[in-house]
Formats: structure tokens, sequence, C-alpha cells
């Protein structure tokens, strides 16, 4: 139980600030700002769902993927890493005022004709979870414990971190417009910095995991 509870940690310390819900919460409000409140809160739920589905999809088949193209797991933990460090001191660097998507793409307007229309591109993909969110959770999954295939508890632990952060994903979305209020921009800024720092941490641990395996694995390093 207690290497369950850390790989979850792990995924929430790792997606969290990548998939930034908070950040992308004023975004959200102000695509569907023609929205009802009832309207927007159920597209929040799809959108939501649908990044649950991506995150855990790239989880769990993501390194079968990357054995079908011989890619090894110490490479694919260096690879991830960076991308995981790369990410964190680029959010931490970057100004207030800046308008971009947590993965770096632009926002684009939601036309408010069909509030589900939209849900999957681009509030899910890749307003929300884009090709960095999709990276790390295929790092991640790979970095994960292994006892002969996947084992009950490392599923389980992929399955409740990546509710977890739907969940957020439901609630910052669909209360967009309360949460502004509440929070303020000081607030929100604080958490974006916090999590940045975080963040680059846990991508310099990833990427000294597998720059380790990598060492390890040459003759004059394997004794």
């Amino acid at each position: 139980m207690l290497e369950a509870a850390k790989s979850t940690l792990l995924i929430l310390s790792a997606l969290f600030p990548i998939v930034n819900p908070l950040g992308g919460s004023p975004i959200f409000l102000t695509l569907t700002r023609d929205y009802a409140a009832a309207d927007r809160r159920a597209l929040s739920w799809r959108v939501a769902v649908n990044s649950l589905f991506l995150l855990v999809v790239s989880c769990l088949i993501g390194t079968h993927i990357l054995t079908f193209f011989g890619i090894s797991l110490p490479v694919v933990q260096v690879g991830g890493g960076l991308i995981v460090v790369a990410t964190g001191w680029a959010m931490l660097n970057r100004k207030d005022e800046e308008d971009g998507t947590p993965d770096g793409k632009a926002r684009k307007k939601v036309a408010p004709r069909d509030e589900f229309k939209t849900a999957f591109y681009p509030l899910t993909l890749p307003l929300t979870v884009g090709p960095g969110s999709i990276s790390v959770a295929i790092t991640l999954g790979a970095n994960l414990p292994r006892h002969h295939g996947w084992n009950f508890l490392g599923i389980m632990a992929i399955l409740i971190g990546c509710v977890i952060i739907a969940m957020s994903i439901y609630i910052c979305y669909g209360f967009s417009d309360r949460l502004a209020r509440v929070l303020g921009d000081t607030a929100m800024s604080v958490i974006m910095r916090l999590s940045s720092f975080l963040l680059v941490c846990i991508g310099v641990q990833i990427l000294w995991n597998g720059a380790k395996a990598l060492l390890s694995s040459l003759p004059q390093f394997a004794n």
C-alpha cells in the first residue's frame, strides 16, 4: 500500500502542474463566457472525462507502444525527465500576463453554438491535456514499479491519480467563475510557481533514474 501511495503522489505531482486546471480555469472561463452556468459545468464534465481517458491510456498502453518500437525504459526516463524539467522551468519563468496553454499551444476561441462540439478539441486537446502531458504520462507509466508485468497496486495508483486530476479539472473548470473570484490573480500566480518548482525537482529525479541505469549498462561502470 505504501508503494501505491507513493506512485499516486508521484502521478499527481508530475501531471497536475502540466495539466494545470487552476491555471487553465481562467482561460476556460473566457472561452465559455457566453455559456450558462449549467452548460459550462456540463462541458467541464465532458472535458474531465476526455482528459481521464487520455491520461489513463497514455500511462497503461504507452509502454507497450515503446516496446513495439524498441525503445528502452532508461531512454524513456531520460527523455521524459528532460521534458518534465523543461516544462517546469518554462512555467517557473513564465510571466503572469502570458496567455499560453500548459503545453505552449495557442489558445483558440470557442464558438458558443454547441457546448459539446468543442469538448475534445480544443478544450481537452491541447488546452487541458496536450502533447507535454501525454509524454509525461507515458514516462510515468514506464517509471512505475512492475513485478512480472502490471501489478494491481500500480494500476490502482494510475487510476486513482488520473481520477483525482480529472475531478480537479471538473471542479476548476465547472466553477471557474467562482474560483476566479475567490483566489484572485496573486494566489493563482503563487500556485503556479510552487507547482513549477516541484515539477522541476521531479523531472531531475526521473532523469537521474534513467541516466543511472544507462551508465550502469556500460562496461566501465558495470562493476
